[in-house]
């Protein structure tokens, strides 16, 4: 890797801002970022691959007679700021053309200060041979175990810095970790030649190394994860899954684990409850939705059990900031209450048309040469404080599956008609968990999806989970973002047995 880029003095920034103003801009921000990504990635105990990069450049958006305009550079170097402030308010400038209204901000305070998301060890500060060697002895300890053939690992980590200035007087400077970590376990039947494969469930997390050698704090939903436990486990759920008999296809109550619920909650809130999906803004790289903003207050969503929160200071949350990329301060507020629509996500131009006083601060970029869009914060189902555990949940069904992890997942360019699997399905019989069954897929729509949940779990059944590569605009950029949920039941679902629809 190339030595790390050297900051920029704050003259720099100074005089970016300082020939916006002269310009006459409305407004101007400057966001500089730097960006250190590193993953290992092991076959059967060989090295496959092992990056360590770096990127970094500073990005400025201006609004001139009501439009934006963007120029960014790679590098941190920057000989020509008026080179770069001409040609954002040159595109600015062509695009008003193509504005029908001319934009405007929603108001924000003056903030500054500087923020860092907790992390015991940098993963970086951590010796390659370290880093390889506890990947290596993972998968040798799941080799050696009688039901699995193959063994791939990878694990991937990244610290994000992003330095944000704008002509309000706003100046941030915070720093990001996230990391994530699976084994996959491979196991072939000599006889016939079939295969399957389970992974680990292990979330990423907005943690440093210590998360991947489990001596993370545990801090609510955000648990430490309990690594051994779960190596040993896996190749005694992949030799039960090889032998387990095929899903019967038809309607069952389903008891879905944190593991499996968060990517349910991504796809048919997260994203559906984004403002500018709402709008029409956001529609070639995943759709619309099929929420309206006329539907704030009334649209019911799901059962009174429902109760989902939009939050961007969530411990050890992916999404998780001191800011966002507007200088907006990182807030908590709900989405869902007892099942009806409250709140939607904004930016602040989205909240300046949408009449709304001020954005909840959902702008984010993954890269300075990307001009901030509205992202989605981490976005969570609330547990019911009194409620029952995991255990006391599936002794409440009489004919349903437990499902555990998520796998593949399908949904329409509404946010409407969706499709899940899992990693691991348990039929569940007068209350009693009788082993796994395999080929399983869930299909509802979104509404009746929610409004079928009958049953919430207490705080000790909550699990922080996400992913770190949400996409979403056009050219497409990624985000890193948590979901925390209990376990949760829904009844009369309908599931398809997946070998016998050739999925």
């Amino acid at each position: 890797m190339n030595a790390p880029a050297e900051r920029p003095s704050s003259s720099l920034i100074d005089r970016i801002l300082e020939l916006s103003q002269q310009e006459g801009v409305q407004h101007a921000d400057v966001r500089l970022t730097r960006t250190r990504h590193g993953s290992i990635s092991l076959r059967d105990t060989d090295l496959e691959s092992l990056e360590d990069s770096e990127r970094s450049g500073i990005g400025l958006r201006v609004v001139v007679d009501g439009a934006w305009g963007f120029a960014a550079v790679g590098g941190w170097a920057l000989d020509d700021p008026a080179g770069l402030v001409n040609r954002a308010i040159e595109l600015a400038r062509l695009a008003r053309r193509l504005h029908t209204s001319p934009v405007e901000l929603a108001p924000e305070p003056v903030h500054v200060g500087s923020w860092t998301q907790p992390a015991d060890i940098d993963p970086f500060a951590v010796s390659v041979a370290d880093r390889i060697g506890l990947i290596t002895e993972r998968s040798t300890r799941l080799l050696a175990a009688e039901s699995v053939d193959h063994v791939d690992a990878f694990v991937q980590y990244v610290r994000e810095e992003t330095l944000y200035a704008d002509l309000s007087g706003t100046r941030t400077d915070q720093s990001r970790y996230r990391i994530a970590a699976e084994w996959s376990a491979t196991a072939i039947d000599p006889r016939t030649g079939s295969f399957d494969s389970l992974r680990t469930i292990a979330p990423p997390a907005g943690r440093g190394w210590e998360y991947v050698t489990g001596d993370a704090v545990t801090a609510g939903a955000a648990r430490a994860w309990h690594w051994d436990d779960e190596l040993a486990q896996l190749p005694d759920h992949l030799a039960e899954r090889m032998q387990a008999p095929s899903v019967q296809p038809g309607e069952y109550s389903l008891v879905l684990d944190p593991t499996n619920l968060w990517l349910t909650i991504h796809e048919s809130v997260g994203h559906a409850t984004e403002l500018d999906r709402a709008l029409g803004y956001e529609a070639n790289y995943a759709g619309t939705t099929f929420v309206r903003p006329t539907d704030l207050h009334s649209l019911e969503y799901g059962s009174a059990l429902m109760n989902v929160v939009a939050d961007r200071t969530t411990p050890y949350g992916l999404a998780t900031v001191g800011w966002d990329d507007e200088g907006v301060t990182a807030q908590h507020w709900p989405l869902i209450e007892h099942g009806i629509l409250t709140g939607m996500q904004t930016d602040r131009a989205i909240a300046a048309e949408m009449d709304l006083g001020r954005s909840n601060g959902c702008a984010y970029a993954d890269s300075a040469e990307h001009a901030a869009i509205s992202r989605m914060p981490n976005v969570s189902l609330l547990a019911q404080p009194d409620g029952p555990t995991t255990e006391q949940l599936i002794a409440g069904v009489d004919d349903g599956l437990y499902i555990v992890g998520d796998r593949s997942w399908s949904i329409d360019m509404q946010r409407y008609n969706f499709q899940f699997t899992g990693q691991r399905f348990y039929q569940i019989r007068g209350g009693r968990l009788l082993g796994q069954v395999k080929d399983v897929a869930y299909q509802a729509s979104t509404p009746d999806f929610w409004k079928s949940m009958i049953a919430v779990g207490g705080p000790d059944t909550e699990l922080l989970c996400g992913a770190l590569n949400c996409g979403k605009g056009q050219p497409g950029q990624v985000a890193p973002v948590s979901h925390s949920c209990p376990t949760a039941v829904f009844e009369n679902i309908r599931v398809l047995n997946t070998a016998a629809e050739g999925m």
